[in-house]
């Protein structure tokens, strides 16, 4: 289970390269026709709006156009506000950015400066394709050191030492199910605490939010987010350099650092392909994007991701809330009743969450529209299976 998205071709020289606005296509022109949206999760918390499928927004202009992800959402940190959303309780594969509920679950348990020496027993129960940091038995870390691995690597090695820690994967599990439903992350269902692939386990890129929001009031868990790079032990008093494989924070692959980036956590599994949540902050506000399985290959959710970060800075002050990102019940916010005003869609998701039928940033509005959807789904389908058949027979291996 690598956090490494799949690997793509050396990027153009610079000369070569597509501006991000124009590869994703920023227009203020009429929303184009597509197929459409996968069924939602019968659930409204944060707004009536937020149970419905397709684009929902109320004001501004010019969103980008070519979104391929199957959910998203734009939200304001400080505020709570959605700006914008799209299938925001879609339940789907979460891949490693679920490692943020563990994060908020587990990080204040232990001083960062204590020690632990990691036994083999701790490492026996990572699923085999895990994302690893290198923690090895015998070897004694900080807990510091532990959370920069989860952090940077996507380590599921270094999140089972804590686990185990906190008594057990079990036990860390079942708090992580307590601390989901105490934000109000209905969607979510947690089988490990690694994101790994397992069947059943499901969030929404409300819920990724709700996690990173959470998280961010964290010193410990923003200052962990927004590091590039650290060294590692490798034994014999001796360390290696982990870099963070949140692309927007450290530029690679030729995207170049996002402006105001503060993290947060990407994931990649072979279900869920791609996700992301980031997190930026310009002239004193601080946006929230998630996106979740874009069509998969090259740097796609993280320019999808920055496409919405940079229309919700320039239309925050057009737009008008959707919805609004709940308070956790333990910090005074008022409990959330799951309604099923959700809108299902053909296309349904399977009982693991996963949509059968492809994404689409745009719905549509007349039976006409429905009908050239239906049209543009199927052919976009035929696109889609191809794409991830060429893409799985070089990222199989490749699980985060």
């Amino acid at each position: 289970m690598r956090d490494l998205s799949p690997p793509s071709p050396p990027p153009p020289p610079p000369a070569a390269r597509m501006s991000r606005r124009a590869v994703l296509g920023f227009a203020a022109a009429p929303l184009a026709l597509a197929a459409p949206a996968p069924a939602l999760a019968a659930t409204t918390i944060g707004g009536e709006r937020l149970g419905r499928s397709g684009v929902q927004v109320h004001g501004g202009a010019g969103l980008p156009r070519k979104l391929s992800a199957h959910s998203w959402l734009v939200a304001d940190h400080d505020s709570g506000e959605v700006l914008a959303a799209y299938n925001a309780h879609q339940r789907l594969a979460p891949a490693s950015t679920l490692k943020m509920l563990f994060a908020d679950t587990v990080l204040d348990k232990f001083e960062r400066t204590r020690t632990h020496r990691v036994s083999d027993a701790e490492l026996a129960d990572i699923p085999e394709g895990s994302s690893l940091v290198g923690v090895k038995p015998g070897l004694t870390y900080s807990v510091e050191q532990l959370w920069l691995g989860v952090f940077l690597r996507s380590g599921n090695d270094a999140v089972h030492v804590l686990s185990h820690m906190n008594g057990g994967v079990a036990k860390t599990v079942a708090e992580m199910r307590a601390k989901a439903r105490d934000l109000q992350a209905l969607d979510t269902r947690v089988e490990s605490p690694d994101g790994y692939d397992h069947p059943g386990q499901v969030s929404s890129a409300y819920d990724l939010t709700l996690f990173a929001r959470h998280g961010l009031k964290n010193p410990d868990f923003r200052g962990y987010c927004a590091t590039r790079t650290a060294d590692f032990p490798a034994g014999a008093g001796r360390t290696f350099q982990i870099q963070n494989t949140d692309r927007l924070l450290t530029g690679a692959w030729g995207l170049g650092t996002y402006q105001g980036i503060i993290g947060v956590k990407n994931g990649y599994t072979t279900h869920a392909g791609n996700t992301f949540t980031g997190a930026a902050t310009r002239a004193g506000r601080t946006l929230l994007v998630t996106v979740m399985h874009p069509e998969p290959g090259g740097n796609g959710v993280y320019e999808e991701t920055a496409a919405l970060l940079d229309w919700g800075f320039a239309q925050a002050a057009a737009v008008r809330s959707v919805g609004a990102l709940v308070d956790p019940l333990s910090e005074g916010g008022v409990k959330a009743v799951p309604s099923s005003t959700g809108v299902p869609v053909k296309g349904a998701a399977g009982a693991n969450g996963s949509a059968a039928g492809g994404g689409s940033s745009w719905a549509l509005a007349s039976a006409a529209g429905g009908a050239v959807a239906l049209l543009a789904g199927g052919a976009y389908a035929v696109r889609a299976r191809l794409r991830r058949k060429e893409a799985t027979a070089g990222e199989g291996r490749h699980r985060g």
